[in-house]
Parts: structure tokens; C-alpha cells; sequence
């Protein structure tokens, strides 16, 4: 297995595996062991601000390809990652997706983007065909919008109008106990900040009819400075705030909010905010911000999932971040899929793919499926809670009702003219 710069990874623990099949020719598990390597594509972002996001990414993925190849590989055949660094760039994004299919030799792609690449590499899967699974993406248009559908193309990620419905309805049931009616929105000016942002409005507002918005504040994505943006909340007087910013971008916005005592004035709603990597980089973190789960050890409370985190952090000596859980359940798919389709090849994959159901410490009722209409996935764990300054970070975690959410963006697409 390579990182960026080409240099091996893990290809002792593949070589391991390999090397095992001298023992005795007689047993299958050699035979799968001596097939040829799959390589597997990662462009991802592993430099800069976020480079959190493809560092856990990637190591996530490596964590649980060890597990398959150990037992086996993809329908016989080891896994070898092949994973590159696109700085956070689209353009660089689409021209290493191109490269790792047409040049390193790889047969699929798990596309560790940001939602500003991962349309990027969409259209190089659209135009060379491969297996393509997006593992970070959140933008709900990638899946939900047929115009932009492939056949060889899934999202192992949760998306906006899935947590713009739970978050929207978890708001709405505390503006109304706090008479919280006046609400702005400080989101990044991309096409994840804005859609969120409005489709967390829209369901606000479906709560909570009563609700006005009387200013929003769009910073770029990964600006040092809020300044600006600030400055615009403490005019407006809003009671309430809601903010898509992510990553380093909340943990800063946070810091620099607390300069001017804005959560004493004002209640935000984050909803990326309960991820570890944001929640320990906050010089202080105020209690009383309420934040959708993206990923926490104590959500699901389930021992399956506790066990991941502690494995997860005693491997890497840090816990997982939500880009990570999604990034190993992108491995747990391919694996059951290849099972499934006794295959490697990426169109019975995909085939394999449309409506699979696997067992996963990520799932709400501890499975996900991925969904064959829209190739996304639904059943994963979602909620909402309200932060506390130490571990666990977030308390009276309040779960999605996953009925409510695919009804309403049953809705949502009619509306938009997506079905």
C-alpha cells in the first residue's frame, strides 16, 4: 500500500499474506492469497487546513483493508491502496482520479474528497466508467439529482438533507420552548455550506412556520479571519445561529466567537461540530451548543461502536472522525459486495451494491444499507446534542426517526423535481 508520495504503507502486512502461501499449495485460502493485488484508488486531502479529513480517511480505510485482506481479500484477491494527496484542489482531485485508474494501474476508486472535489472525480468515474464509491461528500445533490446519477457511483456518506431534517426538526423543537424566533446562518460559500444551509432552514421552518431569518454570512472555505462574519451576527441580534462550517473552519469560528461573547447572546445550532478532531481543537468549548453527531464513541451506545473507537485510537492514538466512519464503511461494503458477486469486477459490483444491507457498528439499529434508487446510504446512526467542555463532549443525545427522514425527502425530491 502507498501514500502520496508513492512510498509503502502497510505492504509488509500484503506481502505478509502473499508470503503465507508457500505454506501448503492444498488450501484455498492460499490460492486466494497468490491472486493478483487489487488496487484500490484514494484521492483524498492529506496537506493543508483539512488535511485532518484524508488523514483519517485514509487511515480508516487501511484499518479495515488490513481486516479483509487478513481474511481473505476482495473475493480472493489482496488489497493494495494506492492513495494520493489533491491539497484540497478539484481540479487536482479529477486529474489524480484520472491518473490512478488510466496510469497506477488501480481498478476502483474510494473517493476521500471533499464535497468541492468529489463532483470533480464524479464526472472522471462518468467518463472512464470504473467502480467509484464516495466516502466524504455530503453535498445531497451528488446522489439525489438524476441528472448528475451514474450507474458506477455510490456515496458511503451521510448527506444534508438527512441531517437538514433531523437538525431541523430537533430546532424547531427548542426555538419553540426558548421563543427562539430570530435566526441567522454563518456557513461556507460552497455548494455543501449553501444547499445544507438552505435545506436546514427549510425544515426549521416546516417545524417551526414562525421562525424569520434576518441575516446569513457566507466566509470561504477555510478562511483564516471571521471578523466579518461576526461582526454581521452581533448587528443582526439574532437569538439563534445556524453554521455548516466544518473542521478547522467550526474550531476557529468557535475560538474567534468567544473573543466577543457571542454565545452569551445568541444559541448556535453547528451541526458538524461533534466530530473529536473539532471538539479537542477548540481552545474552550462553551457549553450549551447544540451540534448533529458526526462521529462520537457514545453514539450509537453500542459496545460494537465503542470497540471501533478504542481499536481506531489505539492504533492511530487518537479517536475516529465521521470522515473516518464513513471511510471504513466503505471497505465493509466492498467486501460484502464482492462476496455477494463472487467477483472483483466493478459493473457486478456495482450490481452487487444497489440495496445492499451490511452489519456495521455505524448503524442506527446496527446495520446500513445502501440504498438501490439513489445509490446512498440510509440507516446509518444520526442525532442531535448539546455540548459539555470535557468527554463525552455531547449529552442528551437525541436520535433521527429515520421513517420521518425518508418521508419528508421522499418530499424534498419531488419538490425539487428529482423523481
Amino acid at each position: 500500500m502507498t501514500d502520496s508520495t508513492g512510498r509503502g504503507i502497510s505492504r509488509r502486512s500484503t506481502l505478509a499474506l502473499m508470503g503465507a502461501g508457500a505454506v501448503s499449495l492444498a488450501t484455498p485460502w492460499v490460492a486466494r492469497a497468490q491472486a493478483k493485488a487489487i488496487r484500490i484508488g484514494m484521492p483524498t486531502i492529506l496537506s493543508g487546513r483539512v488535511a485532518q479529513l484524508g488523514l483519517s480517511s485514509r487511515n480508516a480505510v487501511m484499518m479495515e483493508v488490513e481486516k479483509v485482506n487478513a481474511a481473505g481479500g476482495l473475493a480472493g484477491r489482496p488489497i493494495e491502496m494506492v492513495v494520493r494527496d489533491s491539497k484540497g484542489q478539484p481540479q487536482e482531485a479529477a486529474r489524480i482520479a484520472r491518473e490512478l485508474i488510466n496510469s497506477d494501474g488501480c481498478e476502483m476508486l474510494i473517493d476521500g474528497e471533499a464535497s468541492s472535489g468529489a463532483f470533480a472525480v464524479h464526472e472522471v468515474a462518468r467518463d472512464l466508467g470504473f467502480l467509484c464509491i464516495h466516502t466524504n461528500s455530503e453535498t445531497s445533490s451528488l446522489t439525489a439529482d438524476p441528472k448528475l446519477r451514474i450507474p458506477n457511483a455510490f456515496r458511503c456518506a451521510r448527506q444534508g438533507i438527512h441531517d437538514s431534517i433531523v437538525g431541523g426538526s430537533y430546532a424547531a423543537a427548542i426555538a419553540k420552548t426558548k421563543n427562539l424566533k430570530r435566526w441567522a446562518s454563518c456557513s461556507p460559500d460552497y455548494a455543501y455550506g449553501r444547499d445544507t444551509t438552505g435545506e436546514f432552514m427549510l425544515y426549521l421552518k416546516h417545524f417551526a412556520p414562525d421562525v424569520e431569518v434576518v441575516a446569513e454570512s457566507w466566509p470561504k472555505l477555510f478562511q483564516p479571519d471571521y471578523t466579518e462574519s461576526l461582526t454581521k451576527l452581533l448587528q443582526a441580534k439574532p437569538q439563534a445561529v445556524y453554521s455548516a462550517l466544518w473542521g478547522g473552519d467550526i474550531s476557529a469560528f468557535i475560538d474567534q466567537a468567544n473573543i466577543y461573547a457571542l454565545f452569551s447572546q445568541m444559541t448556535l445550532f453547528a451541526v458538524n461540530l461533534a466530530d473529536y478532531t473539532a471538539l479537542t481543537a477548540v481552545k474552550n468549548l462553551p457549553k450549551g451548543i447544540h451540534s448533529g453527531n458526526r462521529y462520537l464513541k457514545i453514539f450509537p451506545a453500542t459496545p460494537q461502536n465503542a470497540a471501533w473507537a478504542d481499536a481506531y485510537r489505539a492504533k492511530y492514538n487518537e479517536y475516529p472522525t465521521n470522515w473516518a466512519w464513513q471511510n471504513a464503511l466503505s471497505v465493509t461494503f466492498l467486501s460484502e459486495a464482492a462476496k455477494k458477486a463472487n467477483s472483483t469486477d466493478g459493473k457486478k459490483l456495482a450490481e452487487a451494491l444497489h440495496g445492499l444491507t451490511v452489519a456495521s457498528p455505524f448503524g442506527e439499529q446496527g446495520k446500513v444499507t445502501m440504498r438501490g434508487e439513489d445509490q446512498t446510504i440510509i440507516d446509518y446512526a444520526i442525532g442531535w446534542g448539546t455540548t459539555i467542555p470535557t468527554e463525552p463532549y455531547l449529552t442528551d443525545m437525541q436520535p433521527g426517526n429515520w421513517a420521518q427522514i425518508t418521508q419528508l425527502e421522499a418530499e424534498w425530491k419531488k419538490s425539487k423535481g428529482y423523481t
